[in-house]
């Protein structure tokens, strides 16, 4: 199997972002369910997106915005899963941080839980 269709691991999150499809000037948004350093799951209850269409999506983390552009690969009932065409090392960089900023929020409401257990126990 070839690196390009190999699935990157997901992280799983609920983050709302704005995006737009190219060529237009309306802004929506919706919410990433998960993601990669490759590509991530757009939820929109009704989306009106086909294979093919290019995306322009929001990122802030922390005090950083970023827009990075993606192509809708395929779409289903509740959204659409999205590659993302990294333009430059700082696009790929938000999403890495991001990915960072998911599981270290996690491992530590882990530690938090397992603080509260272990003193209630």
């Amino acid at each position: 199997m070839s690196l390009e269709r190999q699935i990157a691991p997901r992280i799983p999150l609920s983050m709302e972002v704005e995006y737009r499809k190219s060529y237009s000037r309306n802004q929506n948004q919706g919410t990433l369910k998960n993601i990669s350093l490759t590509g991530a799951f757009l939820e929109k209850e009704t989306p009106e997106f086909l294979p093919g269409d290019r995306l322009h999506l929001v990122l802030n983390v922390g005090s950083r915005v970023r827009k990075l552009t993606a192509e809708v690969i395929w779409r289903g009932q509740k959204g659409v899963g999205v590659k993302f065409h990294h333009s430059n090392n700082r696009d790929l960089q938000i999403v890495d941080d991001l990915m960072y900023f998911v599981l270290n929020k996690r491992e530590s409401q882990k530690d938090v839980l397992g603080d509260i257990f272990n003193k209630v126990g």
